[in-house]
């Protein structure tokens, strides 16, 4: 489905995820942004966002570390917002997922990974703050799509999805038949849960050829 890499889906998904995220945020007391992230541990609201906040400034201003990305050098970007106001953070996030696309548009594919992390971990803010289909919303095809292409370009293991909430199935991971694809039936977020390693329990899913560890892409 996405053998040709469509350089502008990464910044869909961040403008998609802007608009409704966004304003989510803004509207929270300050308490809610010192709530634990529990897909992320340690971390508040506040550290989650800081740390996409500061990873989409990097991108648009190209500032690569050796480190870049490393849990060191994510911890020393939050630690560098210490002494911001949530609003400033929030700020700083709203520019980056309104300038990063055409950067991770530029960038050929090795920053589009970037833009799917951003969404998923508005999905873990989601879930902190009690709010209802947290990896779910309009940015999920988006989403879907997005990880067709990553887990492609990854040559990730193969996985045919039926979703119950679309209309045609999901390919991922690699094309080239070397491996007969797994096999995952059920609804388009807890797809995405199990490729983030977020957890899963109670919902219902099947999932056939492959361990649930498996599909997970940041771990």
């Amino acid at each position: 489905m996405h053998e040709v890499r469509d350089p502008e889906l990464p910044g869909r998904l961040l403008s998609v995820e802007r608009d409704a995220l966004l304003p989510l945020l803004r509207a929270r007391g300050d308490g809610d942004f010192a709530l634990p992230v529990t897909a992320c541990p340690g971390w508040t609201v506040r550290d989650v966002l800081a740390h996409c906040s500061a990873a989409l400034s990097r991108v648009v201003e190209s500032r690569y570390e050796k480190d870049v990305f490393s849990p060191a050098s994510n911890q020393r970007d939050i630690d560098e917002r210490a002494g911001w106001t949530t609003a400033r953070i929030l700020d700083e996030l709203d520019h980056g997922m309104t300038e990063a696309g055409p950067v991770i548009a530029k960038a050929g594919g090795v920053l589009d990974g970037v833009a799917l992390g951003e969404w998923v971990h508005a999905g873990d803010v989601r879930d902190a703050l009690g709010e209802p289909g947290a990896y779910a919303g309009a940015g999920l095809p988006f989403a879907l799509a997005l990880l067709a292409q990553v887990t492609g370009a990854r040559g990730h293991v193969p996985l045919h999805a039926d979703l119950d909430d679309a209309d045609e199935p999901v390919r991922l991971g690699d094309a080239s038949g070397e491996r007969p694809p797994a096999r995952f039936i059920g609804d388009g977020p807890t797809l995405m849960r199990l490729y983030a390693g977020r957890p899963v329990d109670g919902v219902p899913y099947e999932l056939a050829g492959v361990e649930a560890a498996e599909l997970n892409i940041f771990g």
